[in-house]
């Protein structure tokens, strides 16, 4: 039997430009021939300055850091045709004096080779990094899955942090569910980084979409995850976590070493910390709750210590200070990326850990 090998097809013309679309790269197509013009320009009134030529090599040098190598060809296309044009206009007009400097032509022709060859091999990196992306943001999904915008009486907004470019995925964790003992709610943070961090955090939020279905009382949740962790992890790894239940209008929190939840009522932003804190999971956390009655437009904000951690010249972000500008109205998703703009500002520069953020706002008479 004859098989027929299915040949891609050839790209279409669109797909080939399509870079141009973005700023960078029309910046950066306009600066390499704008370079190009200024050397020529400046070196035409030299008139004696044959080997101006080879500088002539540096605009598809330069083109190769930015543009697909297509385009870098033609920035090259472009020098090699200008160094000829340049030489013959030097020796008026004469192919014998263009060819007693033909080790400068040869020189701007090799650059343009090397520049195209590194375009290459830059963007076969780059595709390599973007599917990573695409499948770290895949693996993300079905780890951290969506959460709608309406659970039980509260309006909830999720949002996950990535203090790293094209990895979008962390030992940050959540969770909300309706169950029939009200809705349960887990936030946490796996110690260290990496895949087995981010394997903890499968195995923790496994766990917890478990029993949240199954246990009437949180605290017997607190220990059915605290096994888990001990059954997955190594002999340092544990699991800061803060898990919440809502009936009836109170809501029940169990902190396990987390950094504390944020209430949001009537402008003002407090702190609901326990009496004493617990140790994380992993570590035979023994929490107290605490119990708070909810009012209607009471606004809960659980967050990962990358928010709690984050500092400009060693200052923390206020995060209470603006949690009511931010956070305290508007809908529960504008709130959430309207801190992480205001936090991506105040620090001035790359973060230097996920964050996870769930902001609920308690609406029992909106259904």
């Amino acid at each position: 039997m004859r098989t027929t090998q299915r040949r891609r097809p050839a790209p279409a013309l669109g797909d080939l430009w399509k870079g141009w679309s973005a700023p960078s790269v029309r910046s950066a197509f306009t600066a390499a021939f704008a370079v190009v013009v200024v050397l020529v320009g400046l070196r035409l009134t030299v008139r004696d300055d044959s080997h101006a030529v080879s500088w002539l090599a540096l605009p598809p040098l330069a083109a190769s850091a930015f543009l697909p190598w297509r385009w870098v060809a033609g920035v090259g296309a472009a020098s090699m045709a200008l160094a000829f044009g340049y030489l013959w206009m030097l020796h008026d007009f004469s192919m014998s004096g263009v060819a007693r400097h033909g080790v400068d032509f040869l020189v701007v022709a090799v650059a343009v080779v090397i520049a195209a060859a590194v375009a290459v091999v830059r963007e076969r990196d780059d595709d390599r990094l973007r599917r990573l992306a695409q499948l770290a943001s895949v693996v993300q999904q079905a780890i951290l899955r969506p959460i709608g915008e309406r659970l039980g009486p509260f309006d909830i907004a999720a949002r996950y942090v990535s203090a790293r470019s094209g990895a979008e995925i962390g030992g940050d964790l959540y969770e909300a569910l309706d169950t029939e003992y009200g809705v349960r709610i887990v936030i946490g943070d796996v110690r260290g980084k990496g895949l087995d961090a981010v394997r903890l955090s499968s195995t923790v939020l496994g766990s917890f979409r478990h029993v949240a279905f199954e246990r009437p009382d949180q605290r017997c949740m607190v220990a059915d995850l605290d096994h888990a962790v001990l059954r997955n992890g190594g002999d340092e790894d544990f699991v800061t976590a803060i898990l919440l239940q809502e009936r009836g209008g109170t809501l029940e929190i169990l902190n396990c070493g987390h950094p504390p939840p944020m209430l949001v009522r009537d402008g003002v932003a407090t702190y609901l910390e326990p009496e004493s804190m617990a140790p994380p999971l992993g570590l035979g956390p023994s929490a107290q709750e605490l119990t708070v009655r909810l009012q209607p437009g009471d606004r809960i904000f659980l967050y990962t210590d990358g928010l709690a951690e984050a500092r400009k010249d060693g200052e923390f972000f206020p995060i209470r200070e603006r949690a009511w500008s931010l956070i305290g109205h508007g809908n529960t998703g504008d709130g959430l990326a309207s801190l992480e703009t205001a936090l991506r500002r105040w620090v001035g520069g790359p973060l230097t850990d996920d964050i996870a953020l769930l902001l609920l706002d308690y609406r029992p008479g909106a259904d």
